[in-house]
């Protein structure tokens, strides 16, 4: 049975819930006195009056200022000390400024931080990416969106195919080619884009998470190079594959010589080595990012020993000329000490372990609070990455997971966290369990989780 169509207050009273959200926006800017004074004096020159308009999508009156981050806890400059379960939206996953990376940064500073040639420790480190995470053959990038733009590049010139296929409310970074929809059984660009000028649907094709049938049509046509995509859908409600899915998915791009790109950007939370090494998956080409490197900005993508084979041939026929691929500063010594750091003794099977047993907890409790209420909620949990969802499930596609948001409910939800010093992820509700949080930590959330439950519903 397919979830119920999810009511916009989500089972809450309105007005009660609009009461609750002015009473919180009170509390917020109330506690804030400096923030929002710095914020009058210093914002002026950015626009929107931060660095990255982002920045403005939190849920609260103004956003936060951050004065330090350690471990799990961020304090802002009002002295406020809040919990952290948004982690960087993953990117600090394993807790802010982890020992090992602090200083690995502090020695490469007194070496150099850019010059375009390997550090020894480039040398070394490409083992440990192999260790963790596959034999590879591997590159490294600024982030996740560079690392899924070179893997598609590649995959289109060893194939000579142009079109990609993604799944309806995909989220693969700013990568134009995956910024379409799927509307009426036809792939549109996703509204909203600025400045689009190019017809991203002509080189895309879109269709539902989970639709193996719909797959199977689009790579019939000959026409798709890759398949991209996540193993989780996370970026809007999370999505989990159903039984079969993707060893379906993996004979279907064989068959029809189509190649496939796992992005565990976000589903490097599952444990060590991401999903594709707890569930055995063989893509062709595969892209991390965020929290690999401690939190300094850096994605990896490699690629089989077949494909790179194909890969050489084509290089080696291709006119001379720039390849379109790669940044100055990709590949520069601080990431690469930063990621040494990170997979040698931060991304450990013993720091998976502690998030594990800590992510299940808090799903645990989360889960018990709306069952007390019945409410028409669930929770869904990948490793390490928890979220509550607003609706019934479990959900299907991404269809079914833009139904599920409940943009009034969240974004109160979401401030009374923050006010009781908890803060999440702004964009969907997802948490994460770092191995430096604490169970008193998780304790906490739940409970501010429960007290807000418990004043909107009488």
């Amino acid at each position: 049975m397919p979830p119920l169509p999810p009511s916009p207050h989500a089972g809450l009273d309105p007005e009660r819930l609009a009461s609750f959200r002015a009473r919180e926006e009170q509390r917020f800017a109330r506690a804030r006195p400096q923030t929002r004074a710095r914020l009058d004096e210093g914002a002026e020159p950015w626009l929107a009056g931060v660095p990255m308009h982002w920045m403005r999508d939190w849920p609260s009156p103004f956003p936060l200022v951050v004065h330090r981050a350690e471990k799990a806890r961020i304090e802002d400059i009002d002295g406020i000390e809040i919990d952290d379960f948004c982690l960087g939206d993953t990117g600090s996953m394993f807790g802010h400024s982890p020992p090992p990376v602090a200083r690995a940064i502090r020695r490469q500073a007194r070496r150099g931080l850019t010059y375009m040639l390997p550090s020894e420790a480039t040398l070394r480190v490409g083992a440990l990416i192999r260790q963790v995470f596959g034999p590879m053959l591997w590159q490294m990038t600024l982030s996740a969106t560079d690392a899924n733009r070179h893997a598609l590049r590649v995959a289109r010139a060893v194939t000579g195919r142009r079109k990609v296929l993604v799944f309806n409310g995909c989220y693969h970074g700013t990568l134009e080619d995956t910024m379409v929809a799927l509307e009426g059984g036809r792939t549109v660009a996703r509204p909203g884009l600025v400045g689009q000028v190019l017809d991203i649907a002509a080189e895309a094709i879109c269709v539902e998470f989970n639709d193996l049938a719909a797959v199977e049509a689009a790579l019939a046509t000959g026409e798709v190079a890759a398949v991209l995509t996540e193993p989780v859908m996370t970026n809007s409600c999370m999505v989990l594959p159903e039984a079969g899915f993707h060893d379906g998915l993996r004979q279907l791009t064989r068959h029809h010589g189509t190649l496939l790109i796992l992005d565990e950007t976000h589903t490097q939370s599952s444990g060590l080595g991401g999903y594709r090494r707890l569930h055995s998956l063989s893509p062709d080409l595969y892209v991390i990012g965020k929290c690999v490197a401690g939190g300094i900005p850096t994605g990896l993508w490699g690629m089989t020993p077949e494909v790179a084979e194909r890969f050489a041939a084509y290089d080696l026929d291709r006119p001379e000329g720039h390849s379109g691929m790669g940044t100055t500063l990709s590949g520069n010594p601080l990431q690469v000490a930063a990621l040494e750091a990170t997979l040698s003794e931060v991304m450990t099977a013993e720091a998976y372990d502690r998030m594990e047993r800590g992510a299940a907890r808090l799903a645990a409790g989360l889960e018990g609070a709306i069952a007390r209420r019945a409410l028409p909620w669930h929770v869904v949990r990948v490793g390490a990455r928890v979220e509550f969802i607003c609706a019934p499930g479990p959900l299907r596609n991404g269809a079914e997971a833009a139904r599920a948001h409940a943009p009034e409910v969240e974004a109160a939800l979401h401030l009374g966290l923050l006010n009781r010093g908890c803060l999440i992820a702004p964009f969907h509700n997802m948490m994460l369990v770092s191995p430096v949080t604490k169970t008193r930590q998780i304790d906490r959330l739940i409970a501010a989780f429960d007290e807000i439950l418990s004043e909107l519903i009488p």
